[in-house]
C-alpha cells in the first residue's frame, strides 16, 4: 500500500520557563567538590541542577514521563536518588548525569527516600503504604515492610543499629527490626497525621511534627545499654512479680520481661514538646547533616530554626540556672545566709533545644534544605510556591542572628501561569506573558533575554517588525512595549471588561480586539511625536467599534481581510464583513461557549474549539459544519492552524496537545508531556516549532522533524503503549502460601520483567533444541562413520559461536539486577528443571557464582513444593548442594583474603602518614626555634 498522505512527526524538544515544580523537594548536591553551591530541584519529569552563585542551570537529569516527587542525594555526594509519580525510583550519577539503576516496586507515588549512613541501602516510602529497602550496590530489592495504613511520610535508618523508623499519615510511628524485617514497636502518641520525623542527639532522641503546633520529642533508650547501667535483666524479672510487670506501659522506659520481647530492643518515652509559632500542620521537618540545626515550616512562608545544644552547652546553661536559683533562694530566705539551701533545678526540653530565629521568605515555602558549614554558617535553600528558588545564610552562634538572603533564581521563569504565547515573524523570539511579567525568550538557546513588568496578560502579539509587542490585559488595557529598551511605551484603556482576544490584520496596519464589554474594536498603528525625545514612537488609535449583545471571547480576521469571525458567550460564532460590519454568517452547534478558533491560510475553513470538549470544522463560504470531532477529555483551550496547511493543533485541559487534519478529519498525533491543564500554544510562522504553556508552570518547545508519520503505525504504537500500561496494572503473580494482592517481594510486574522472562524461556527452548540436534548429529556421524558438518544456530554465531548452555548464562547476565527476581517469578515451572541442571554445570565451572546462587535460592524458595515432590530433581538438587557449598566457600575465602589484604594496606598507609606527620611536626618545631633565635639576635643587636 502506497503512502496516501505524508505527515511529519513533531517531537518534544525542550522544557523551559520552569525553575522548580511543586511536587518534589529541593536538595543541596555536591558537584566538582563544592558543597552548598549547587541545588537539585524537580522540574516536571526532569531534575534541574542549578548553580546558586551564577543562577544558571548546569545539568539536566532527563526523566521519562512521570513527574518527580522526591529527591535524595547519596552520602558520598556522587549519586542522586529520584522518586517518581508512578512509584519508580532511578539513581542518577551526578558526574555523568545518567540514570543507570531503576527500581520498580511501588504502585503509587514515592513520598520519602533516605539512604543509610554508608549509602549502601536506600529506604523508599510511598503512597501505597509500603516501605521498601533497596540494596543500591547489588541493584536489587531487599524486602518490603508492610504495616502502615496510609501514605508513608518519612523513613529513617538508625546510624549504629540495624533499625528503621517510619512515620505515616495513619498517625503511627513504627520501628522495624531489619534483621528480622518485622515491626517491633508502634508509637501511638499522636492524634493526627505524622508529617515529619527526625533523629537527633546521636539517635537518642526522636522529634516528630504533626498537624498541630507542637513538635513532640521522644527519648529513645536502647535496652542493652540500660541493662549495662543497672542490674542484668533476668535478675529483675525474677525479683518482680508478673502482676506488677504487666502494669508497665511500653512507653515507660523500663525493660520488660520476655512476655513482650520486642521491648527488649528499645523503649520510647515522651520527653516533652517544643511549641512552633505556626498554627497549621508541619509540612517539612528536617535536621542538617551534623544534627545540630533543626528546622521546620508549615503552609506559610516562615521557616523556624532551632539549635540542638551539645552536652557541654547544656551543662553551662544548667550551671547558670543553678546560680540564678541560688541567688533567688538566698534573697527569698528570711533566715539569712548562715545555712546552705537545697536548690533544685529541673532540666526542660527548652534547655536542650533552643529557638534560634525565623527565616521569612518572599512566598509560601514548598520545601527546603540545610547545610551547616564547619565555620558555623548555616545555609538554607528554599523552593517556593511561585516557581522560585531562594537561598539564605545565617550564623546561629551569634547572639541575635539575622538571616541574609544570598541569592535568588528568578529569571528562568514566571511567578504564575503563562496565559499567552507568541512567536516573532523570524521564528527566533518567543513571547510569554503571565499575571505580572512579560518575558522574551530566544528559541534556540532558551535563554530569557527581556523581562518587563505588566498587568495580568491574556493575549499578545509581536508588532510587524518585531521591535514592539502588544499585550491585552484582564482589566481591559492595551499595553505597548519597546523590546530594545524594555520600556512600557503606552497603556490604553481599550475595554471596560477583560480584553480576551487580539487579532492582527493581514495587511499588518492594525488589529482588532474583543472584550468582555460586548464590543469589538478596530485599531490602527500610527507614529506620534514623543515628548521625551525628538524621534517619533509607535502608538495606536481606535478607528471603529462593533457593539454586540454578548461578551466577546475570541476574534479572528480571515486572511483576505474581508471577514471577521467573533465568538460570543451565547455559544455561537458570528461572521461579519470587515468593511461594512454587516452580519454574514452564524455558526451554531456548540453546547458551551467557543473559547478558541482559527481560520486556515486560504480562508476556506474555520475551526472552533469549545468548553464542550468538541472541535468543529466549518466552511467559510456557507457556514456549514463539515465535521464535529470529540477532541479532548476536558475543555479545548487553544486552537491554531499550521501555516500553509489544513493541519491544526488543539490544546486541552486534559494535559494533551493534539494535531488534526481538517480535510480528512483525522487525528494525526498526540503530544504528551504537560502534567497539568494547558492554557495556550503558539505555532511559529514557518510551522517548524510549537510552544505551549501549562498550569505546571513549564513552557515546552516541540519541533517538527523530517520523520514521516504513518497513521496505521501510530495507532499500533498507541495500542502497544496501552497494553504495556495494562500489564503493570494486572494482578501480580502469587507465590504459594501468599494471598492475592499481598506482595512479599520488592519488585513488581512490569513490561520489562515480562520481556526478561520471555528471553529466559526462549534461551531455554533454544538450549533444548540445540542439545537434541547435537545428539542427532552424533548419531548421524556414528552411522556415517565420519565427521559430518554441524549446522550452527545463527543466534549462537552472533554471540561468538558459544555453546547453547553458555548462551543461557549470557541471557541471565543480561537481565537487570533490579528485575531478576520478578522475571523468575513470572517464569513457568516447566522451565525450572532445565535451569537447575544448567545451574549445576555453571557453578561447577565456577562462573558468576553470586548471580547463579541468587537465582537458585529464589527459584527454590518460590517452587519449593514442586521441586521437593519431583523425584527426577532429587539427584540434581543433591549435586547442587555439594557444588554450591564448596564454590561459595571458595568465593568467601577469596573475598576474605582480599579484605585482609586491603586492611593491611590501610594500616601501612596510616603508619606512613603518621611518620610523615611526625616528620612535618619536627621540621615545623625546628623552623620555630630558628626564627626565635633570629629574633633574639635582632633584639640584642638593637640594644
Amino acid at each position: 500500500m502506497g503512502l496516501t498522505k505524508q505527515y511529519l512527526r513533531y517531537v518534544a524538544s525542550a522544557v523551559f520557563g520552569l525553575i522548580g515544580s511543586q511536587k518534589g523537594n529541593i536538595v543541596f548536591v555536591t558537584l566538582r567538590g563544592e558543597k552548598g553551591r549547587y541545588v537539585a530541584v524537580p522540574a516536571c519529569e526532569h531534575v534541574f541542577i542549578w548553580d546558586l552563585r551564577k543562577g544558571e542551570k548546569i545539568l539536566i537529569l532527563q526523566g521519562l514521563k512521570q513527574e518527580v516527587t522526591c529527591l535524595c542525594p547519596s552520602p558520598d555526594g556522587l549519586h542522586l536518588a529520584v522518586g517518581y509519580e508512578d512509584g519508580s525510583i532511578r539513581i542518577f550519577s551526578l558526574l555523568s548525569g545518567e540514570g543507570n539503576v531503576t527500581f520498580n516496586g511501588h504502585k503509587a507515588a514515592i513520598t520519602s527516600l533516605k539512604y543509610d549512613q554508608l549509602g549502601g541501602r536506600l529506604a523508599s516510602g510511598s503512597k501505597d503504604t509500603d516501605t521498601i529497602v533497596w540494596d543500591v550496590i547489588n541493584e536489587s530489592g531487599l524486602y518490603r515492610l508492610k504495616g502502615h495504613k496510609d501514605a508513608i511520610t518519612q523513613a529513617l535508618f538508625l546510624r549504629e543499629k540495624n533499625l528503621l523508623v517510619t512515620s505515616g499519615k495513619d498517625t503511627m510511628v513504627k520501628w522495624w527490626d531489619l534483621d528480622t524485617q518485622h515491626c517491633f514497636k508502634t508509637m501511638v502518641g499522636h492524634r493526627t497525621e505524622v508529617w515529619g520525623l527526625v533523629l537527633v542527639s546521636e539517635d537518642k532522641r526522636l522529634i516528630t511534627g504533626a498537624s498541630d503546633s507542637e513538635l513532640r520529642a521522644w527519648d529513645i533508650a536502647y535496652l542493652q545499654e540500660v541493662e549495662d547501667l543497672e542490674e542484668p535483666e533476668p535478675k529483675k524479672s525474677k525479683g518482680s512479680s508478673p502482676g506488677i510487670q504487666d502494669t508497665h506501659e511500653p512507653e515507660d522506659g523500663n525493660p520488660e520481661t520476655d512476655e513482650t520481647p520486642e521491648d527488649r530492643i528499645l523503649t520510647c518515652r515522651k520527653a516533652g514538646s517544643i511549641m512552633r509559632e505556626g498554627r497549621d500542620r508541619v509540612v517539612n521537618l528536617a535536621v542538617d547533616r551534623t544534627g545540630r540545626i533543626l528546622a521546620c515550616h508549615g503552609t506559610d512562608s516562615v521557616l523556624e530554626v532551632f539549635c540542638i545544644l551539645s552536652k557541654g552547652e547544656i551543662q553551662k546553661k544548667m550551671d547558670k540556672k543553678m546560680k540564678k536559683a541560688r541567688k533567688k533562694a538566698k534573697l527569698n530566705s528570711s533566715k539569712g545566709e548562715d545555712e546552705d539551701l537545697e536548690v533544685n533545678v529541673e532540666m526542660t526540653l527548652q534547655d536542650e533545644i533552643q529557638r534560634v530565629t525565623n527565616i521569612k521568605t518572599s512566598a509560601k515555602i514548598k520545601s527546603f534544605d540545610l547545610i551547616h558549614s564547619p565555620q558555623g554558617e548555616l545555609k538554607a535553600v528554599f523552593l517556593l510556591q511561585n516557581n522560585l528558588v531562594e537561598s539564605y545564610s545565617l550564623h546561629p552562634s551569634t547572639p541575635a542572628p539575622q538571616p541574609v538572603r544570598t541569592s535568588r533564581i528568578t529569571i528562568g521563569g514566571h511567578r504564575s501561569d503563562v496565559r499567552t504565547l507568541s512567536f516573532s515573524s523570524d521564528n527566533i523570539a518567543v513571547l510569554s506573558a503571565a499575571a505580572d511579567s512579560v518575558k522574551i525568550w530566544n528559541r534556540a538557546t532558551l535563554q530569557c533575554i527581556r523581562t518587563m513588568t505588566c498587568e495580568y496578560a491574556l493575549c499578545s502579539f509581536f508588532v510587524p517588525g518585531d521591535r514592539q509587542v502588544v499585550i491585552g490585559t484582564k482589566t481591559g488595557k492595551l499595553q505597548l512595549y519597546d523590546l530594545a529598551s524594555g520600556n512600557l511605551l503606552e497603556t490604553i484603556d481599550a475595554h471596560d471588561g477583560a480584553l480576551w482576544s487580539l487579532s492582527l490584520s493581514p495587511d499588518q496596519r492594525g488589529f482588532v480586539t474583543g472584550g468582555a464589554d460586548k464590543s469589538v474594536k478596530f485599531w490602527d498603528f500610527e507614529l506620534v511625536k514623543d515628548e521625551n525625545s525628538t524621534q517619533k514612537r509607535l502608538s495606536v488609535k481606535q478607528t471603529r467599534t462593533l457593539q454586540l449583545d454578548e461578551d466577546v471571547l475570541c476574534v479572528s480576521y480571515s486572511p483576505n481581510q474581508k471577514l471577521l469571525a467573533v465568538s460570543l458567550l451565547d455559544c455561537t460564532v458570528k461572521i461579519f464583513y470587515v468593511d461594512t460590519l454587516k452580519f454574514f454568517l452564524s455558526l451554531y452547534g456548540h453546547k458551551l461557549p467557543v473559547i478558541c478558533m482559527d481560520i486556515s491560510y486560504d480562508g476556506a475553513l474555520i475551526a472552533t474549539g469549545s468548553a464542550d470538549r468538541n472541535v468543529k470544522i466549518w466552511g467559510m463560504d456557507f457556514g456549514d459544519c463539515h465535521k464535529s470531532l470529540f477532541a479532548h477529555d476536558d475543555s479545548v483551550m487553544y486552537l491554531r492552524f499550521v501555516p500553509k496547511s489544513h493541519l491544526f493543533f488543539t490544546a486541552g485541559k486534559d494535559h494533551k496537545i493534539k494535531q488534526w487534519d481538517a480535510d480528512k478529519f483525522e487525528h494525526i498525533q498526540t503530544l504528551e508531556g504537560h502534567h497539568q491543564e494547558i492554557w495556550c500554544l503558539a505555532v511559529s510562522p514557518s510551522g517548524d516549532y510549537v510552544v505551549s504553556s501549562s498550569h505546571d508552570k513549564s513552557l515546552r518547545l516541540w519541533e517538527r522533524t523530517r520523520e514521516p508519520l504513518i497513521l496505521e503505525e501510530e495507532r499500533e504504537m498507541q495500542r502497544e503503549a496501552e497494553y504495556e500500561e495494562s500489564v503493570a496494572k494486572e494482578d501480580q503473580p502469587v507465590v504459594p502460601g501468599e494471598t492475592q494482592g499481598d506482595n512479599y517481594f520488592t519488585g513488581k510486574k512490569t513490561i520489562e520483567t515480562v520481556k526478561a522472562a520471555e528471553r529466559i524461556m526462549e534461551a531455554v527452548e533454544l538450549y533444548r533444541e540445540e542439545t537434541a540436534k547435537r545428539k542427532e548429529h552424533k548419531a548421524i556421524c556414528k552411522a556415517a562413520g565420519k565427521e559430518v558438518p554441524l549446522p550452527i544456530n545463527p543466534i549462537l554465531m552472533a554471540y561468538g559461536n558459544i555453546s547453547p548452555s553458555a548462551y543461557v548464562l549470557e541471557i541471565f547476565k543480561g537481565i537487570k539486577s533490579s528485575e531478576l527476581e520478578e522475571s523468575l517469578l513470572v517464569l513457568p515451572f516447566s522451565y525450572v528443571p532445565d535451569i537447575l541442571k544448567l545451574f549445576n554445570e555453571f557453578i561447577q565451572l565456577g562462573s558468576d557464582i553470586e548471580l547463579l546462587c541468587r537465582c537458585l535460592f529464589f527459584l527454590l524458595r518460590i517452587h519449593f513444593g514442586q521441586i521437593t515432590s519431583n523425584q527426577m530433581l532429587v539427584p540434581v538438587i543433591e549435586k547442587l548442594k555439594e557444588t554450591t557449598i564448596s564454590k561459595v566457600s571458595q568465593v568467601r575465602d577469596v573475598i576474605g583474603f582480599n579484605m585482609a589484604g586491603l586492611e593491611y594496606l590501610k594500616r601501612e598507609c596510616e603508619a606512613k602518614s603518621e611518620v610523615m606527620f611526625f616528620a612535618d611536626a619536627t621540621s615545623q618545631l625546628e623552623e620555630k626555634k630558628r626564627k626565635r633565635k633570629k629574633r633574639e639576635k635582632l633584639i640584642l643587636t638593637y640594644t
